[in-house]
């Protein structure tokens, strides 16, 4: 498998099947913060993504924020906000963060997916830690510096991907 291809596109968190990951035996989601949870110009969680969260809960599914933040209280206030817990300054795309959430809530790889939304951290944190990943839409345009000149590169890698709703 290649390093930089997820295993499911979708368009937005709250697009991802609840019943799906349930059904493949998923019992933790590892999930980015910004721009996957949290639209970074913003630092509030979205309704809708909030409403999917309740909804992994009510199903039985453990999520943990996994986020290469350096701000370790927003990242801590967003995974209050959510009910969970989270790490910053994770690293991606080193796995140690992902391998340290599976064992604290001993999950295996099968039973693990890793979610964000970019291909050059989260994803390619996932294939290393050897968990599924999904990648989805950044929720806002605006990006670090660095983050934008990686995009360019993302948008040429997934040129032909469609993203399911």
């Amino acid at each position: 498998m290649s390093l930089i291809k997820a295993t499911h596109y979708v368009s937005a968190v709250e697009y991802i099947s609840i019943e799906d990951l349930v059904q493949q035996g998923i019992k933790l989601v590892l999930l980015d913060r910004d721009n996957t949870c949290v639209p970074r110009d913003t630092k509030m969680v979205p309704p809708e993504v909030s409403a999917w969260f309740e909804k992994a809960h009510a199903a039985g599914l453990t999520l943990c924020l996994i986020s290469n933040n350096i701000h370790l209280n927003e990242v801590q206030r967003s995974a209050h906000e959510l009910g969970i817990e989270g790490e910053g300054f994770a690293c991606k795309p080193l796995p140690r963060a992902l391998t340290a959430a599976m064992k604290r809530f001993s999950a295996t790889k099968e039973q693990t997916v890793m979610v964000g939304d970019q291909i050059f951290t989260d994803v390619i944190a996932g294939n290393l830690a050897g968990v599924s990943t999904i990648l989805v839409k950044p929720q806002s345009n605006e990006d670090l510096w660095y983050t934008n000149i990686i995009r360019h590169v993302e948008r040429r890698i997934l040129k032909n991907v469609t993203f399911t709703s």
